[in-house]
């Protein structure tokens, strides 16, 4: 009966949809900020229907829901906000909050820069990871500089893989985009209060050397290798091994370094062969099986790179 219950409520189709917008900066309600009703399909994201927040930050949406999610996307100085919409859930007084954009660069710092080397026989692996720690109750927002700034080495480009995870959402792709500096590329995407990460990986060719180059961060940037793998060179300072994994932790020095590889080794499992979903700007919502399920090993895997240095600060702090 139960079960029977449950099908029954997840068939049954939503029909009106109203609340308001309320900027989560100002305390306010919203005026003027556009809305749209969308629903995920196999084909991408399906219009139901559109209108514009009141005076009061008002809306209401007269339109049926097909059975399944829905979503409303709500557009505020150039940022989406995304509200899901499931079919046991109430249409009214549903609260969409937005947040004032920023240009300020202290909202948009890294509070974490990675960088995983996995050498093999073959190639070497390499994850740059950025861990954005937004506390303030602003968005970042800034296309010309973009969030995440970072070199490519020419072996590199086109072939770099990219996952943006933003507070409470699911990994979605998004193409790196060159800048007016050679080998320089950015990230074009709003970091929102909470923590949102991004993954840049790629592989080249193997070699018993790499020459690179990093945006500097106030909060520094480090190097992190499997316990089988260690560096020397130019531009690094040796910054000890995280207790648990023993992985090899580098401070970078300055912008460019040179190193010497020695050892092969992983901190992850071979990842399971999976395609690429193409990025539409739109959050991907699975309506059977999550695809990030797909996707665990490499997810662990650049997990347990930011576990590494995690667990290396803390063991600094308590020896010091």
């Amino acid at each position: 009966m139960t079960r029977l219950l449950v099908g029954v409520l997840i068939s049954l189709p939503l029909f009106a949809i109203d609340g308001v917008v309320v900027n989560a900066t100002t305390g306010r309600p919203q005026a003027g900020v556009a809305i749209d009703l969308v629903q995920p399909s196999q084909q991408g994201m399906v219009p139901l229907g559109k209108t514009t927040s009141g005076a009061q930050g008002e809306f209401k949406i007269d339109k049926q829901i097909p059975p399944g999610p829905g979503l409303l996307q709500v557009t505020y100085q150039g940022t989406t906000y995304n509200q899901i919409i499931t079919p046991n859930m109430p249409t009214t007084g549903v609260q969409v909050k937005v947040y004032d954009s920023t240009r300020n660069k202290a909202v948009g710092e890294p509070a974490e820069h990675l960088i995983l080397f996995e050498p093999s026989a073959t190639e070497i692996k390499i994850n740059e990871t950025f861990i954005f720690n937004n506390v303030t109750n602003t968005t970042f927002n800034d296309p010309l500089r973009g969030s995440a700034r970072f070199y490519l080495p020419a072996a590199a480009v086109g072939k770099t893989r990219t996952m943006i995870t933003a507070p409470g959402g699911m990994p979605i792709s998004r193409p790196p985009v060159a800048t007016g500096q050679a080998g320089l590329y950015k990230l074009e995407y709003p970091v929102k209060p909470g923590e949102t990460r991004m993954d840049v990986s790629y592989a080249i060719p193997a070699a018993a050397t790499f020459a690179g180059k990093v945006v500097p961060s106030e909060k520094g940037v480090h190097i992190v290798t499997p316990y089988s793998v260690t560096l020397a060179g130019d531009g690094i300072v040796e910054a000890g091994q995280e207790p648990q994994t023993q992985a090899h932790i580098y401070n970078v020095k300055g912008t460019d370094f040179n190193l010497r590889i020695t050892g092969v080794g992983s901190l992850r499992p071979d990842q399971p062969a999976a395609g690429e979903e193409e990025d539409t700007g739109q959050p991907k919502i699975e309506l059977v099986v999550p695809r990030i399920y797909s996707r665990m090993y490499w997810v662990l895997g650049l997990t347990l790179g930011i576990l590494a240095l995690g667990g290396w600060m803390l063991f600094n702090k308590r020896t010091a």
